[in-house]
């Protein structure tokens, strides 16, 4: 787990240079989380994963990010202009351009309204969304956020959640893994649009592209 510098806690609890795990003397400090194989959602994705090079072949354009994420395009529009969440696929790049947003994208989207909804400050969501940026949001489906209302930490292990519940500094927690899911489901419902030719894609699970492939190889 980590933290920034302005005591928005992003990572696990324990310090980086090798502090007590008591819960009693955790602080927010910046710590790689070290995280079991498989965390609280079941087991992370390898690298190269055929699943997540299907994923990554889809845009969604911003009515369908808004649809899958449970926001209103003022949000959308407001959190891209801001930099919270800008649109890894393509940015709204003069007249008739319409922004594309990631799978990523679209479930950080939905993290950042659960976080707002349960009252957390937008600047501490907007600290925690910056790290998970920096991270690549890799391992995302494997990731647990937790919070005191105050302070937002990054839990990648069941043993880092418990740690923090036993030290009185987990509130709530959002599963990432459980929102990833959501949004999936979601976006099989709604239309999706090929990064390479612009296909528009009716309907559609975020694992059809690689049956289609993999139909097309054999």
């Amino acid at each position: 787990m980590r933290s920034s510098g302005d005591g928005t806690a992003v990572g696990g609890p324990y310090p980086l240079h090798g502090g007590s795990a008591d819960p009693s003397t955790k602080r927010p400090v910046a710590v790689h989380g070290g995280g079991s194989p498989s965390g609280p959602e079941g087991p992370a994705q390898q690298p190269g994963d055929p699943a997540d090079s299907a994923r990554d072949a889809i845009g969604y354009r911003g009515p369908t990010a808004c649809a899958a994420a449970g926001i209103t395009y003022r949000q959308l529009d407001y959190w891209a202009r801001t930099g919270l969440v800008e649109p890894s696929v393509r940015a709204a790049g003069g007249s008739g351009t319409q922004r594309l947003y990631s799978f990523r994208d679209v479930v950080v989207l939905k993290v950042v309204k659960r976080f707002l909804d349960t009252g957390v400050s937008l600047q501490n969501i907007r600290t925690t969304v910056q790290h998970l940026r920096e991270s690549g949001f890799r391992d995302l489906e494997r990731t647990t956020l937790m919070s005191d209302g105050a302070t937002v930490y990054e839990c990648t292990s069941p043993s880092e959640v418990h740690d923090l519940l036993q030290g009185g500094q987990g509130v709530f927690g959002i599963a990432v893994g459980v929102v990833w899911r959501d949004v999936e489901a979601a976006l099989s419902q709604l239309h999706g649009e090929r990064i390479d030719t612009g296909e528009t894609l009716v309907g559609h699970h975020p694992g059809d592209e690689l049956a289609r492939r993999r139909n097309r190889a054999g």
